[in-house]
């Protein structure tokens, strides 16, 4: 069985008080939660602040973005093991955001992926299509290239820490929602892609989440889903009883 995850993207949002508020609401609705894996990425300034503030929860901690090069010279870049250090156990990497404005690219989503892995960190790898895509019938052209491209040179033991999040870019942040049939499709196609590039074993490993405005009013059908194994949550993770209301899905 896999374990089922509940991620929250922060996103440009939270500042210091505001993330230990935060985090300290979260945990105690949180800390009876077995059999979910519980995970909240705040902005770069505010990781080790809420390492801090998780001391002793069941919460993990995640970056947004990370660069593919330890060290150098590269001005108002982090590395993988800057993020480890500052107590960092997962890192989100190709968000739709991140290609859309910042100019990444399936290859530089690779890069970051195999840095992150060599620097022991999780990852969080982004892909997913937007509606001028899936409007014209792309959607699974779009996420082969991704998926290929962005897994290119892995192994199989590597993808045991990989976890895939397929946000439909046309629904992140929009309020619309893919419907349960929708994403659960793309679901079954992405696990059916890593078993043509890697295995059926590590394909039925490999877990996927959905991300796209996920609210309490939408989480239960989507985890009815026998492909979607949690969710990259955004707006609704920056609230407590919200999210916390995604991590407790099941009771």
């Amino acid at each position: 069985m896999r374990k089922p995850v509940i991620a929250g993207n922060w996103k440009l949002f939270k500042k210091s008080s505001e993330a230990v508020d935060l985090v300290m609401g979260l945990a105690p609705l949180v800390k009876a939660t077995a059999g979910v894996e519980i995970i909240v990425a705040p902005v770069f300034t505010v990781l080790t602040t809420v390492k801090q503030a998780l001391a002793g929860s069941n919460i993990m901690l995640a970056a947004q973005d990370c660069f593919w090069e330890e060290e150098g010279a590269f001005t108002g870049e982090i590395s993988p093991g800057m993020l480890a250090d500052a107590g960092c156990s997962h890192v989100i990497i190709g968000h739709s955001e991140r290609r859309q404005y910042f100019g990444e690219t399936d290859a530089t989503v690779n890069r970051k992926i195999k840095a992150a892995l060599t620097a022991e960190l999780s990852v969080l790898f982004c892909i997913g299509e937007t509606l001028a895509e899936r409007e014209s019938e792309k959607t699974f052209e779009i996420l082969r290239t991704q998926v290929t491209d962005g897994l290119a040179g892995l192994t199989k033991e590597q993808l045991g820490n990989i976890i895939v999040a397929y946000e439909p870019v046309w629904a992140i942040g929009t309020g619309k929602t893919a419907t349960d049939e929708q994403a659960q499709e793309a679901h079954t196609f992405i696990r059916r892609l890593v078993a043509e590039l890697f295995d059926h074993p590590t394909a039925d490993a490999i877990r996927i989440l959905y991300g796209g405005s996920v609210k309490p009013e939408n989480i239960k059908g989507l985890m009815a889903q026998t492909d979607i194994d949690g969710a990259l949550v955004g707006g609704a993770s920056l609230k407590a009883d919200s999210f916390a209301a995604l991590v407790n899905f099941g009771k």
